[in-house]
């Protein structure tokens, strides 16, 4: 693999949804999640997370160092049992590693060179850690906020209805049946973002390569994923803050603050990206500079 990477980075995502539903939640219906005490919308971290792992597995194919660890349908024990049985682990776990030592190391570089997810964000291996292995737990160098809604939302329930009947039971009795969506009609997302270069060198070894990758994943992570529910969702704007050194020449807060997105003057309820004004401060910190991607 490349060689870590040696700058720290922080990023400010922007995407928008129109007539869609960006993150149901569970627990209410399948509802756009809104934080209830403001009325802002939000997207989870996870959902995100789920979206650029899915562009780098349509991408990549399961190249060589590119695959995905946490993936729809394939138990996590399998991809673990790989890199017990390529480092040639035989019996408990636990066992093999009062003769041999250095196996936490080995099998954490195993998996984080074969694992793109890994690599990126690390991951919680069940299977090492019911071993009593420290390599259980990977912290990644790549961490995303919940993403949150530039101004409040209104979800809206859409009645539906189609002409497919479930049963022959109900086709004798009714020509229709009635369902529902639940859609938010615009509404412009930021999600903030962190890369660690002192986690990359220290723990999965996360390269230039591996960045490059992220970037390009985030700016199309919704173009291969569009569905009626979904509506239109578009990632608008991608801006990169690199730091001079390993751990920072700033805190992250003041960039997040350096960005600036409001409403354009007499605008009261956006409908459209071109609603908005997006500005980033040219009077950044000493030893950080700024880079916009769309």
């Amino acid at each position: 693999m490349s060689e870590p990477i040696k700058n720290r980075y922080d990023f400010v995502v922007l995407f928008d949804v129109e007539n869609g539903n960006p993150n149901g939640d569970p627990d209410a219906g399948n509802m756009p999640r809104v934080d209830p005490e403001t009325g802002y919308g939000l997207v989870t971290d996870v959902c995100l997370k789920r979206k650029i792992r899915n562009y780098i597995e349509d991408v990549k194919e399961d190249a060589p160092g590119y695959r995905i660890y946490i993936k729809d349908g394939v138990p996590l024990n399998r991809s673990d049992n790989e890199a017990v049985q390529a480092l040639g682990i035989t019996g408990d776990l636990k066992s093999a590693k009062k003769s041999d030592p250095d196996i936490d190391r080995k099998l954490r570089d195993f998996m984080c060179e074969n694992f793109y997810d890994i690599r990126t964000f690390g991951a919680v291996m069940t299977t090492f850690v019911k071993g009593a292995l420290n390599c259980g737990q990977v912290r990644g160098p790549v961490q995303l906020t919940f993403a949150r809604s530039i101004d409040p939302v209104v979800p809206q329930e859409v009645t539906i209805t189609r002409v497919a009947i479930t049963t022959e039971a109900d086709a004798e009795k009714k020509g229709t049946e009635m369902g529902r969506k639940h859609i938010i009609p615009y509404a412009l997302y930021r999600a903030e973002g962190f890369v660690s270069a002192n986690l990359a060198r220290k723990s999965t070894g996360f390269s230039e390569e591996d960045l490059e990758l992220l970037w390009q994943a985030i700016l199309n992570m919704f173009e291969n994923d569009h569905s009626a529910a979904r509506g239109k969702m578009a990632v608008r704007d991608l801006i990169i803050f690199r730091h001079d050194s390993e751990l920072g020449n700033a805190p992250s807060y003041k960039l997040f603050d350096s960005v600036l997105v409001e409403k354009k003057e007499g605008v009261d309820l956006p409908r459209s990206y071109k609603d908005y004004q997006i500005c980033v401060s040219d009077d950044l910190p000493e030893g950080v500079h700024c880079e916009r991607r769309s």
